[in-house]
Formats: structure tokens, C-alpha cells, sequence
């Protein structure tokens, strides 16, 4: 066996010392910091009306962008604690908020939203339902409509856009406000369809959006057109948002002829021109 002197030894390590630190300081430096914008989730706050849609639409979205997102859920309006507003006053951070129209511009009059950045996606109608296996009513009237409304027992609106049209105008339209409000109670924390099927109240009407995923109740149809209407959800820019990149492609594939069908599937309408 050959034997070879120490100083051959040391000098031959630190000839291999000195050509590895030459070749990693010739290497391009780490791109995690470049990257790590790209591997922020995108943060998205969404009214009850869009919720059903944003969940079919997320894990599309991951999918083929490779962006996590993390999602909230709140009312578009309202005093309870997990309401969209209250939500973003308290500080929670969001990138996207999506909501009903008016509620996303008193969010950008107040500077939660930033001005300017609404963009609208869906138009969402009303609907009905009843408990499963109970009678389907016949609302496709006007009149028809009233009389269900007047014979009902008790009935279940929501605390949102479509509660708030309930509420002020519709029962008004039709001509029978003060009969029919002592036996309406509005639903803040849960969805109208999650009380109807509990049997708390013989009849709901909420966004359909809201009212289709629900199991144990039956979906009558929509309101008659004389009293139907429809609320914008739209989307906007949370003043707190951190993930600009990441919430404009979200937005551009929101908006993509390729989310129409989970658009459709969950009652609502797109509007949204391709961004």
C-alpha cells in the first residue's frame, strides 16, 4: 500500500475546500425569496351567495395554478361577529373579498375595500324552499305567491341582501307586510335552508346560490318575475391584501369562461366579462 506524506494529505483537502467554495459562489442565488410571494395563499373573504361556487371553483383554481387559498365565510352585511364587515373592521386580513354590490362599496367608502377594484360576477334570484316531503307550494304567480306567504305558519328569510328586499320592499309589493312580518324571522348566524329543514319554519326564501346546497329541504322554484330580484355579488380588493399576483390570476380565472359551469351548477348567474 502506498503511503502518502501529511502535508500531501492536508494540502490535497484544501485544494478541494478552496474549488467547492469557488463553485457555489459561482452558482445563481436561492430563488425562495423570489418565490415566496407565489407560494402566498390567496386570502378570500365570501358572502353566503358565492360560497357554493368558490367551493368548486378553489380547488380548480389550486389545481391549475399550483396557489393554495384560504377561505373565510361571513354575511354580506349585518352586526353579527362573523360578518364580513365586522370581520375586516376587526383587522382580519383578506386579498379578495366577494360579496354583494352595495356591501362591497360601503366597504370601499369605509376603506376596506380599495376604491375602484369592484369587479361584478354573478347575479344571484330568489328562491323558496320547504322542509323535505312537505307539499311543494305554487309560487309561480304573483297571486299565487301571496297566498302561500299568507297561509304559511311561520317563514324564514335571511339577513342579507335578499332579506333586506323582503323585508322593505317585497312583502309591500304584494300587498301584505303587516300580516306577513309578525310570522317571518329573520336568520343571522345560519342559513335559511339549515332552519327550514330543522322544521323551525314552514317556509325559507334565500338566494338560491344559498338554498340549493342545503340537504333536508325541498326547492320550490324562484319568485315570480313582477317580484323577483336579483343581487350583484361582485369582487374587490381588501386593503389589507398582501398577494396582489395571487389575487389577479384568482380573479382571472373567476371570470373565465371555464368557471361558468360551477357558476351555473350552484344557481347562480356569471356576469363577469373574461378579465
Amino acid at each position: 500500500m502506498t503511503s502518502f506524506p501529511l502535508f500531501t494529505v492536508r494540502r490535497s483537502l484544501l485544494i478541494t475546500a478552496v474549488a467547492l467554495a469557488a463553485g457555489c459562489a459561482q452558482q445563481p442565488p436561492s430563488t425562495s425569496a423570489n418565490t415566496s410571494a407565489s407560494k402566498e395563499p390567496v386570502r378570500l373573504m365570501t358572502s353566503g351567495g358565492f360560497t357554493a361556487a368558490h367551493k368548486l371553483l378553489a380547488p380548480q383554481f389550486t389545481a391549475k395554478t399550483g396557489m393554495a387559498v384560504e377561505s373565510a365565510y361571513g354575511s354580506s352585511m349585518g352586526s353579527s361577529p362573523t360578518s364580513i364587515p365586522n370581520r375586516l373592521s376587526q383587522g382580519e386580513k383578506a386579498d379578495v373579498v366577494i360579496l354583494a354590490r352595495g356591501a362591497l362599496d360601503d366597504l370601499a367608502a369605509k376603506g376596506l375595500v380599495k376604491p375602484g377594484t369592484q369587479i361584478d360576477l354573478v347575479r344571484s334570484a330568489i328562491g323558496v324552499a320547504v322542509k323535505k316531503g312537505a307539499p311543494l307550494p305554487d309560487i309561480s304567480t304573483e297571486d299565487k305567491l301571496r297566498q302561500v306567504l299568507l297561509n304559511a305558519k311561520s317563514i324564514a328569510y335571511s339577513a342579507s341582501a335578499s332579506g333586506t328586499y323582503y323585508e322593505t320592499q317585497m312583502l309591500k309589493k304584494l300587498g301584505i307586510h303587516d300580516q306577513v312580518m309578525p310570522k317571518s324571522k329573520k336568520i343571522v348566524t345560519e342559513r335559511v335552508g339549515t332552519i327550514v329543514a330543522r322544521g323551525e319554519a314552514e317556509i325559507g326564501l334565500q338566494q338560491v346560490s344559498e338554498l340549493l346546497p342545503i340537504e333536508g329541504i325541498s326547492y320550490a322554484g324562484t319568485l315570480p318575475h313582477s317580484v323577483q330580484h336579483y343581487t350583484l355579488f361582485s369582487a374587490g380588493t381588501a386593503s389589507t391584501s398582501t398577494n396582489p399576483q395571487g389575487l389577479e390570476q384568482l380573479l382571472k380565472f373567476y371570470t373565465s369562461p371555464a368557471a361558468y359551469k360551477a357558476i351555473r351548477d350552484t344557481g347562480l348567474e356569471p356576469i363577469a366579462k373574461p378579465l
